[in-house]
């Protein structure tokens, strides 16, 4: 029998949520920022699950993108995700989002690199190809720097952004630059059929820094 699958992305200022079976999507929505709050996310799922008429707990799994990304999308995303997973007993399954854009992407690309927004004129970096590099936060000249050495194509929800600045590099067409619900499946799905599955614990966001609020809170304590 094929896995019913829950996908839901909201890594990005415009999310989604998905429903899969086996390797087919059935079902999406697209989730704009007013829908991305935990109150608004559930309600989205559970539409998306009556149109297909499924029940939570007859999920198999449910795949999320835990960035790196929104810091408030995707702490919504992957606490609804774990909740779900806990509750039901299904697998719960977090996937990368840059990894997910790197499958997306042409199969060409030798040296590929994922920029995303992380404010203050840094970006998340990673690179993919014949010379991948762990994921990193670098202020964005640093970045443009290296990108330009090795000659590298772009593609991420940093080029909404930042596009404009180096129009000198290669870069994906725009729909690319998020990810998708079928290469997060993709991703998933391997994993599954390994045999893998996350602990609804011990899952988190990807971050490699405080968000700003954060770095708020901290700066008053000290203070």
């Amino acid at each position: 029998m094929k896995s019913r699958l829950l996908i839901i992305e909201t890594s990005h200022r415009v999310g989604c949520v998905a429903l899969a079976l086996g390797d087919a999507l059935v079902g999406e929505r697209a989730l704009d920022e007013s829908r991305r709050h935990a109150r608004d996310l559930v309600p989205a799922i559970q539409e998306l699950l009556q149109t297909q008429g499924w029940r939570a707990r007859e999920l198999d799994g449910v795949i999320v993108s835990r960035g790196p990304g929104s810091y408030t999308g995707l702490r919504v995303g992957i606490m609804t995700a774990k909740t779900l997973a806990f509750a039901t007993g299904c697998a719960l399954i977090a996937i990368d989002t840059f990894a997910a854009l790197a499958h997306q992407a042409p199969a060409d690309c030798l040296n590929l690199d994922l920029i995303a927004d992380a404010q203050q004129d840094h970006v998340y970096a990673q690179r993919f190809g014949a010379h991948p590099e762990p994921l990193v936060v670098l202020p964005l000249e640093m970045w443009l720097e290296s990108a330009r050495a090795w000659h590298v194509t772009v593609t991420g929800p940093g080029l909404e952004k930042y596009g404009e600045r180096f129009r000198d590099l290669t870069t994906l067409p725009p729909e690319n630059w998020n990810a998708q619900p079928a290469s997060l499946l993709a991703l998933g799905l391997e994993r599954i059929r390994r045999g893998e599955r996350d602990d609804p614990f011990a899952v988190e966001p990807l971050y490699l820094r405080a968000s700003e609020a954060e770095r708020k809170w901290e700066a008053l304590g000290k203070n």
